[in-house]
């Protein structure tokens, strides 16, 4: 396998994880000006 492939695959893993805990932090700000919980449910 080729560098340059090499180089693609791992910017595109890179930008997935990065793409799911940006949605995640988005979450938990409004989450936070909301006052709810973050994972749907009282877990206390």
């Amino acid at each position: 396998m080729s560098t340059t492939v090499k180089r693609i695959i791992i910017l595109g893993v890179i930008i997935a994880v990065a793409f799911v805990l940006g949605r995640l932090a988005v979450r938990a700000a409004l989450n936070m000006l909301l006052g709810g919980t973050l994972f749907g449910g009282n877990f206390l």
